[in-house]
């Protein structure tokens, strides 16, 4: 149903499907562990960042030419690559109860997966625009990514969790599995 109404209006690219490590159990049917994220776009020449989304993993075949590696780097903590992101999102951590980015919010996305397409979608300055805020995480990684940031909430208890939450983040800036600039696996 998404699709068919949204692809009225705007262009489909793609379709992401990100691993959720936790969920409920099913007993007579395969537990739900993914969700997906519909690519869309409006125009002919969507931005697509695709060096800020890049993800450092470890190399399992490092290949060589003429003794010297191939597109990886060998450092102290193993043989690593840049890699570009498909559409199997696979190192992304749902929040958990001890974590820092927690909230009551029942559909809280996690941190790393909106800053991937917060950074993948816009530039510093642009607007980020989210009319399901819920708990705030869209526009709490706008900020840190030094974007502006809209967002559409009905439930005063989770516009105020947002506003906490964005307070928050201009006390620290850290993003979960980011670091220099790179997505770690």
């Amino acid at each position: 149903m998404v699709y068919s109404v949204t692809s009225k209006y705007f262009r489909v690219l793609n379709r992401i499907t990100w691993e959720r490590e936790k969920g409920r159990g099913a007993f007579n049917n395969w537990k739900n562990c993914s969700e997906y994220i519909w690519y869309f776009v409006n125009g002919n020449q969507p931005k697509f960042n695709l060096d800020s989304v890049k993800l450092k993993r470890k190399v399992v075949a490092p290949y060589r030419s003429n003794g010297i590696p191939k597109d990886w780097k060998d450092t102290r903590n193993g043989k690593f690559r840049l890699t570009s992101p498909s559409n199997l999102w696979t190192d992304i951590t749902v929040p958990f109860w001890s974590m820092a980015e927690n909230t009551e919010h029942p559909t809280q996305k996690p941190e790393k997966l909106i800053a991937k397409l917060v950074l993948v979608s816009s530039d510093k300055g642009d607007m980020v625009f989210d009319p399901f805020l819920g708990s705030g995480t869209t526009a709490v990684f706008a900020k840190k990514l030094e974007r502006n940031f809209l967002g559409i909430e009905a439930e005063k208890e989770y516009c105020l969790l947002a506003q906490k939450r964005i307070e928050l983040a201009e006390e620290n800036s850290r993003i979960q599995g980011y670091e220099n600039r790179i997505f770690l696996e």
